[in-house]
């Protein structure tokens, strides 16, 4: 059996989304959670579109940038505590060690959050292993 080699990724890193044209987003990579969140604000669904503003303090050229999706989905996410939170989910791309893939994110408030992006298990699955010693491997251009 051939064993496909996963890069490895550090607890953080720095992501860019070029399809919603985010760039240098701090992400927390995050084995704990399933599903991969980006912090949102005044989402609102209108005629079968879904509106939305990115929030992000520490990039001011992108706090308060807003989006519109046509494709979304309604999910259900179970929090670590246990309660239940309906979210809009939508799938976009993100570039990590100079490769674009495929990712569905849940829009939420993450308010109380360190980081804007949280990227959970259904994304990193076969694709990365975790090192929880280290930090912006792609973004510093690291990595095996």
């Amino acid at each position: 059996m051939e064993l496909k080699k996963k890069k490895i990724i550090g607890r953080t890193d720095r992501i860019d989304f070029p399809v919603l044209e985010l760039h240098g987003i701090d992400a927390k990579i995050d084995t704990g959670a399933y599903t991969s969140s980006i912090h949102c604000k005044d989402i609102v669904e209108v005629d079968q579109q879904l509106n939305c503003s990115f929030l992000d303090p520490t990039h001011p050229e992108y706090n308060g940038k807003k989006f519109t999706f046509y494709n979304y989905d309604i999910t259900a996410v179970k929090s670590s505590n246990g309660t239940v939170e309906i979210r809009y989910a939508v799938r976009t791309k993100v570039s990590l060690f100079n490769k674009t893939y495929n990712i569905t994110m849940t829009l939420s408030s993450r308010d109380d959050m360190r980081f804007p992006v949280l990227i959970g298990r259904k994304f990193l699955n076969g694709k990365f292993l975790v090192d929880p010693q280290l930090q912006n491997l792609s973004f510093n251009g690291e990595g095996s």
